[in-house]
């Protein structure tokens, strides 16, 4: 197996994992808490999120591996790969994974997770609560479907490039 190969087969099992996680969030996670009401899905959601921003190690290899990963194979794909096809999939992985996933992930949702963490949510009556809700779900659930879109997206290019590899 080359390295080409290798970074291949990891960045599309890790982007393959993000793209789960994701689509977990969009159909699984936040539909469940929204049924809870304004603050249970506020307090949910603060503590799922927390898991995360305490850096836990298998999200963290999951989600930074998948960025190192698919820079690795860009940078060796476009260097490596004879045919403007294979080249074609790793740029258009690498596009639709960092301007479609990690980008509005760092523009859009982590902002909008730590801007929800610090809420005192019992302190807060049920209009501020419902205030809070606004302001975070339906934009959060807009981006996370463009992530998670692109992440699928980016998963198929990866696959098809090993197809072809």
């Amino acid at each position: 197996m080359t390295l080409l190969q290798a970074a291949a087969v990891a960045a599309t099992c890790l982007c393959s994992l993000v793209a789960g996680f994701l689509f977990a969030f969009a159909v699984v996670i936040m539909p469940g808490l929204a049924t809870l009401g304004d603050a249970g899905l506020l307090r949910g959601f603060q503590a799922v999120d927390r898991v995360i921003q305490r850096n836990q190690p298998l999200f963290i290899v999951m989600w930074a591996g998948s960025v190192v990963a698919l820079l690795a194979v860009l940078g060796l794909g476009l260097w490596q790969l004879p045919g403007a096809i294979d080249r074609g999939l790793v740029i258009v992985a690498a596009l639709l994974y960092l301007a479609g996933v990690q980008a509005p992930t760092m523009a859009i949702n982590v902002p909008l997770n730590n801007r929800l963490q610090p809420l005192d949510l019992a302190a807060l009556d049920a209009a501020s609560l419902q205030q809070a809700r606004e302001a975070f779900e339906p934009r959060w659930n807009r981006s996370n479907a463009i992530r998670t879109l692109c992440a699928i997206l980016t998963s198929v290019a990866l696959a098809v490039l090993l197809l072809r590899l």
